[in-house]
Parts: C-alpha cells; structure tokens; sequence
C-alpha cells in the first residue's frame, strides 16, 4: 500500500486528496508558491514544501515536483485537476524515479490527449463519434472541404485542447476563414501544439458524462452519469448526478459505452467518457479525461463510493472494491461552483480577501472549499474557490435543498456566483428538468437579480453594528 503521497495540486482538490490520505492512514505532502503560504491546503497536508515564487509556474515544473516528492520520501503522486494532471510526461517522470502516478500511464494519457486519435480509439471500439475529420486539418482549404461535406455550423478545435480553450464555432466559410489562424494561435500558446480538427457543431446539445474506474486486474466499473449541461463558454458551472433528463435505458447504453471506450485503451484509475446527446436523443463521444474531475463529489454523493481512495487503491495495484451490479445509486445531486465571480460585470474575477465565511450545513449538504475567513484569494488561479454539493432523495427536494443551502451560504469581502445560481433554480426549464448547453446564453436576464438573501442579512447585521456603535 502507498506510505506517503505528494499532492501536486493546490486549492479545494488538494484539500480534498489530503483528507483522503487521512482516512487511509497515508502520509500526505502539499507543494506552494509564495502566493499560497497561508493557502488551506498547507495547513491541512501533514507536511508542506515551498516550491518557488513564481504562482503558476511552480506547479508546472514536472521535474522539480517529482524530484521533491523523491526527496521527501513519497512513494506515490496525485496530480488533482488543472495544472499537470494530464500531462504525460508527469506521469513518464514518475515512472523513471520509481514514483507511483495515481492515474493512468503517460502513453493513455497521451492517446486520450490526442483528440483525433482518441476519436480513431472510439470508432474503433465502436463508441459513435460526431462526424468530423479522420485527422488533424493540413490547412484551411482542407477545413473548407470537410465543412462542406458535413454541413455548418461547424467546430474547430484544438487537438490538445481542454478545459474550453482552442474552441471555435464556425456558421459559415466567412467564420471558418475568421477563426481558423485564431484557434491555431490559442492551440499554440495553451497547448504547445498548433494541431486542430473539425467536426460538426451539435446544436443545443445535452453534456453528459460517465464516471468509470478500472483496476490492474481487468476490472472496469461505471459510476453512472453526470449532467453538466449547464456550462458558460464551455466552462462548467452546476453539475448533476444522475442526469434528470436520461431514461434507465439510455443509462445503460451509456454505461456500456463508457466501459468499452476503458477497455479498448487500456485504462486504469479513475477516468470521465464525456458525451454530448442531441435533441434527437443520439450520443456522440467528444472526449476522455484521463485524470478526477472537479465534479466527482456528486457521483460519490449518489454511490456512496469515495472516488479518491479508490484512485489511490487502484495505484497500490489492489483490486476494486465493487463489481458493476454491486453499485447502485440513490436520489440525485447537484454541484455549485462557487466562483468568485460578478455575474453582473460580465463574469469578471473577483479577487481580494475574504471578509467572512459561512459554510452551509444539513442533511445532504457538503462543502468543499479553499477558503476561510481572512484568506486572500490570488489573481493568479482559476477563480473557483469552493464548491457546494447538495444531495436529496427526489428532485423537487434536490431543487429545494439547494436553495436553502446557496442562501445559507456566505462568502463576503468578494463577489461570487452565489445569486446567480439562485437565478438558475428558479426558471421554469431548469425546475422542469429541460435544459442544454445553451441554458446560459438563452438566459441572459438572469444576472439582473435582486439582492440575495445572504446580502441582505449582512446588511442588516452591518446596520445594527453601526447603530449600537453610534448609540442610536
């Protein structure tokens, strides 16, 4: 069994893989930057190591990052989300200093990267895919061509793309002339790689995901589906789990697609088959992440199976704990995004201190957060600082639960996503279980909402504060 694990990572998932560690008896070591001396993570790890002072850079250095992890005698790495958790040379590093990667092995990495070749590994398998080209573009004469043949609107993407980035829809050859220098010029800097695709944009589409996890002994297991429909410039923000808008058949053809699509590359750990559903209800394969995904705690909050420990079981070599039919899932839960955002200004980061911080509580409510009170949040990270994860037995209670918990909630000294979330629960498409990716975009009234709840209760607190203070 791993004795000792480097967290590669920072914030929440960070956090969350130290308290795994915990549970398990293991041995935890967090990595920061200057910018994240008093960051949670570092005083939840049992031990916790400056890596430099450059904020992003610091986790980005592959070599330096195993080097320590050999250093202070961990015998396993988790690479979290973001940063280097789906780079294969991490994982190739870690290989050659005798360092168990608690994830896939770099050439899957490198194979479920490669959009153009894991689209090849699912036609393969048989896993539908969205009709597109065979390979990378050589130019945009050929992109023009293919377009033609399939019909606009269209999609240029990034080979080595993620996380919404080198992503451009094309309604015309005009928009496909505009776009395509400027997606291979994002692909470059994000990526390293000026390689992109083409496919065919899939209108209003459903996002539905399937969560598998596959051991070194052949065994291969889906978690079920997750719906992250709700998404703004491909960037998700609520996620559910199961998808309310899925029947049991569709359930288990998806299942059997998530599994197969493992097995034909080979998979181990924990791994996500991403799918988009058409209005016709058709599933095309879109990609595979080869690493946890933030939006994991649903999954666990409708199995009851703790995904973490089991990625770290699976990296010792040991076997999975559950068979397919030994997991079931119960009721429904829904993911908040906690982003230090204002929704009112365009979405616009919201960084500075945290005045106040109130985590909710209840049956069916967790938090997994990166902040306390007094915690400067950095402008150098991605803006997401907590998540909130509700769960209830039926939807209606679900939709109710959440509310109360997001108003309960109190993130104060920076503006976040909160209200606007409380905006999205109460339309009538999102209550009746009829939404798609173009949810956001078709509500754009919805970041004309009133004061929230939590607000006002400051305000008044505020107030009373400053009429005892004057005697009033």
């Amino acid at each position: 069994m791993i004795k000792k694990i480097l967290i590669a990572n920072r914030g929440e998932i960070a956090v969350r893989i130290a308290r795994a560690c915990r549970e398990m008896g293991i041995r935890s070591a967090a990595i920061f930057t200057d910018a994240d001396r008093h960051a949670l993570h570092v005083k939840k790890a049992d031990e916790a190591y400056n890596i430099g002072p450059d904020s992003v850079a610091g986790y980005l250095n592959a070599h330096r990052i195993v080097n320590l992890a050999v250093a202070t005698g961990c015998d396993a790495l988790h690479p979290g989300y973001g940063f280097l958790s789906e780079n294969p040379q991490l994982a190739e590093i870690c290989a050659r200093r005798n360092i168990r990667f608690i994830g896939p092995n770099a050439e899957v990495i490198r194979r479920m990267g490669d959009k153009t070749e894991a689209r090849r590994s699912m036609q393969a398998a048989g896993v539908p895919v969205v009709p597109g080209t065979d390979g990378n573009l050589s130019g945009l004469d050929e992109a023009i061509s293919i377009a033609g043949q399939i019909g606009y609107p269209v999609m240029l993407k990034a080979t080595s793309g993620g996380g919404g980035r080198g992503i451009r829809r094309c309604n015309d050859e005009a928009a496909l002339h505009r776009n395509y220098d400027r997606v291979i010029s994002e692909a470059t800097k994000a990526f390293g790689s000026a390689d992109v695709f083409l496919e065919k944009c899939v209108e209003n589409p459903r996002h539905i995901e399937m969560q598998v996890l596959a051991d070194s002994h052949d065994n291969v297991v889906h978690l079920f589906e997750r719906d992250c429909s709700i998404q703004r410039r491909h960037q998700k923000l609520i996620e559910i789990a199961p998808s309310p808008q899925l029947s049991d058949e569709q359930r288990i053809l998806l299942g059997d697609y998530a599994v197969r699509a493992a097995r034909a590359v080979g998979y181990q750990n924990a791994g996500t088959v991403e799918f988009l559903m058409t209005e016709n209800h058709e599933f095309y394969f879109m990609e595979m992440n080869t690493r946890l995904q933030v939006e994991h705690t649903v999954t666990e909050a409708i199995t009851g199976v703790d995904i973490v420990q089991e990625q770290i079981r699976i990296a010792s070599g040991l076997p999975l704990r559950y068979r397919q039919d030994q997991i079931s899932r119960r009721g429904f839960a829904m993911e908040f995004r906690i982003n230090a955002e204002d929704p009112k200004n365009d979405f616009l980061p919201s960084f500075g201190r945290i005045t106040r911080y109130l985590a909710p509580g209840g049956p069916g409510v967790r938090t997994d957060a990166a902040i306390y009170t007094g915690y400067p949040i950095p402008p150098y990270y991605d803006s997401m600082c907590a998540k909130l994860t509700v769960w209830a037995l039926d939807w209606e209670q679900l939709l109710s639960r959440a509310a109360r918990a997001l108003e309960d909630m109190g993130v104060y000294g920076v503006k976040t996503t909160i209200p606007y979330y409380l905006e999205i629960l109460k339309t009538e498409e999102f209550r009746a279980r009829n939404f798609n990716t173009s949810f956001v975009e078709m509500h754009p009234e919805l970041v004309d909402y009133t004061t929230s709840r939590p607000t006002r209760e400051m305000a008044a607190v505020l107030a009373a504060s400053i009429a005892a203070h004057m005697g009033l």
